[in-house]
């Protein structure tokens, strides 16, 4: 089945700092794909080149094999993304910036309310439906944006730290909603810094480091953060071994 969601050997630097070093994964539709790594490893750059929102110097990135900083209408209204700030007004509601949502991604009025009014159920956020996005507490306003990501049941799902303000309650509930939107044949993107988390949402995870993928975990095996560390760690090694055999042949 082809990938959902690529990128290939892909490179980015910011002034002198190389970012992503040949970064390549690939999801599958049906399939939740987590990346796991350290601040500055390159996730959330990654998740930018797949959304649009950064062109790579070099390498290949597609969603639903199209170039995604000229993605078509059709297959734009088929992605569901929060990466950096969501794509919120703090001046709507709740309810109107989903309603909103729905009609960007292409949901025509008569639907509109009506997966507005579900989603908001699905993340327990109908108390909060005709307040003001501004007025939200930092939870609910990272459960508001994840919303807004889902309400056109997007076939594509990107998601940077989707839990990094949650409470527990809110962790489970955007679990089971991405768990559901891959059953329902969505291809999703997760990363995280929280091992434990991506473990009990993924079917695969990827470690990254100094901008690419070291290594794949298996989210059911033991001792997940160990062999987390024990991937970065043999790709700092090999990394000191190689800039040591650069400068000994100069």
């Amino acid at each position: 089945m082809p990938e959902a969601l690529l990128l290939d050997d892909v490179h980015h630097a910011f002034g002198g700092h190389r970012a992503l070093t040949g970064l390549s994964l690939a999801v599958a539709p049906g399939e939740v794909v987590a990346m796991i790594g350290l601040n500055g490893a390159g996730k959330t750059t990654a998740l930018r080149v797949l959304t649009g929102r950064l062109r790579p110097t070099s390498g290949t990135a597609r969603v639903l094999g199209r170039d995604p900083a000229r993605l078509p209408v059709d297959a734009a209204r088929r992605l569901g993304h929060v990466v950096g700030a969501a794509l919120v007004d703090p001046a709507l509601t709740v309810a109107e910036n989903l309603r909103v949502a729905a009609a960007l991604h292409g949901v025509d009025r008569d639907r509109s309310s009506s997966a507005a009014g579900a989603v908001c159920d699905r993340l327990d956020l109908g108390a909060w439906a005709h307040v003001p996005a501004r007025a939200l507490s930092l939870g609910n306003a990272q459960r508001l944006g994840v919303a807004c990501a889902v309400v056109h049941s997007p076939s594509v799902l990107v998601l940077d730290e989707p839990t990094s303000a949650l409470d527990p309650r809110g962790v489970v509930l955007v679990r089971e909603l991405v768990r559901e939107r891959a059953a329902a044949g969505a291809a999703v993107l997760v990363s995280s810094h929280h091992l434990d988390e991506v473990a009990r949402v993924a079917d695969r995870v990827l470690a990254v480091h100094g901008g690419r993928v070291v290594g794949s975990l298996d989210p059911g095996g033991a001792e997940l953060e160990r062999r987390f560390f024990d991937l970065v760690l043999a790709a700092d090694s090999a990394g000191a071994s190689a800039a040591a055999s650069t400068r000994d042949a100069a």
